[in-house]
């Protein structure tokens, strides 16, 4: 039978914590998954207005192809210096490559941010953000169990029309194989079907992990292509990255830099499952993908096989980390 993780987190792939930090005057906040010894990692960008730092380094043709952290991250491009203060807090506990011996640890943070500017937090910061700041604490508080909802860089982030947030989740794929999903939500599109109380993602629902409502009456198929287009212009949400899901996939598998970003790539299915519209021009959506290589592929199965099913539990698990991560928001 398919189930959840211990936890029913992204920690439940080990070697992963997660770190948040929320600044309330702001309204804004920074969610940092630390990957304990460096994690090979993938990413795949599909919104039309995406801020992001060091993907390149995640490229496969290019030589890194591996992260110590990856930072999600409200406040827009001023949230990307939390990736400043990540890299220098992992650093000193000796977190990272060195390129000599001795030598100063150099950690590989890739970042990604999201536009929570338009919200009533007081965003008069001049020449000092709080960002850098907010990497530094979300290391300190990183731990295998984590808030869930209007937290970290969930903490100003918006679902259409309604509050968006921190979701997480995981799934036991069984012979010790477990995949895990983070996502911070802040889409223009919609998690809720046209009653306005169903999730999107309800098919994936794992018991009653986002409420367990179940099918909606009559199972609506109407789609709306933009939930109160005039509302979302009005609050000035239709604007290129004002808006965007940003998530982490993991699995405990050894994995090459490309095929992570294969899981990456599949991985953004679930972010359409659950959000209507979505990788839409106003959003930045971006998926990273991470593997501890804790656990071999089977060496009786075709690799490519192995594949598809991690990156099909990538996909389900952000479907049901994002209907989460909404559930939670107060």
């Amino acid at each position: 039978m398919i189930k959840p993780g211990a936890h029913n987190l992204i920690t439940d792939v080990d070697g992963i914590t997660v770190g948040h930090a929320t600044d309330e005057t702001s309204r804004s906040g920074v969610t940092s998954v630390l990957c304990a010894t460096g994690f090979c990692a993938g990413v795949d960008v599909r919104g039309g207005g995406p801020g992001t730092r060091e993907t390149d380094a995640l490229a496969p043709e290019n030589l890194i192809g591996r992260a110590h952290a990856i930072v999600l991250a409200g406040g827009s491009v001023f949230g990307l210096a939390a990736a400043d203060g990540v890299a220098c807090a992992l650093s000193v506990q000796g977190t990272g490559i060195r390129l000599r011996d001795p030598s100063i640890a150099i950690p590989i943070v890739p970042c990604a941010v999201l536009h929570d500017l338009g919200n009533d937090g007081n965003k008069s910061w001049g020449m000092d953000t709080p960002y850098r700041r907010l990497g530094i604490e979300s290391v300190g508080h990183a731990a295998t169990q984590f808030a869930l909802g209007s937290v970290g860089a969930g903490r100003g982030a918006m679902a259409g029309l309604i509050k968006g947030g921190i979701g997480s989740s995981s799934i036991d794929l069984g012979k010790h194989i477990v995949v895990g999903a983070l996502a911070a939500v802040n889409c223009v599109g919609s998690v809720l079907m046209p009653d306005r109380k169903t999730y999107w993602s309800w098919p994936f629902e794992i018991g009653a992990e986002f409420g367990g409502r179940g099918a909606p009456a009559g199972h609506a198929s109407v789609v709306d292509p933009v939930p109160d287009q005039s509302r979302l212009s009005e609050l000035g949400r239709l604007q290129a990255g004002a808006n965007t899901t940003l998530a982490v996939v993991a699995c405990n598998v050894d994995l090459s830099p490309a095929e992570c970003r294969r899981i990456a790539i599949m991985a953004q299915d679930g972010i359409a499952r659950a959000i209507r519209p979505v990788h839409t021009p106003f959003d930045g959506d971006t998926v990273f993908a991470v593997a501890s290589a804790a656990r071999p592929l089977d060496s009786a199965t075709p690799r490519a096989a192995q594949i598809a099913r991690i990156g099909s539990a990538a996909a389900d698990c952000l479907a049901r980390a994002i209907a989460r991560g909404v559930h939670h928001a107060i």
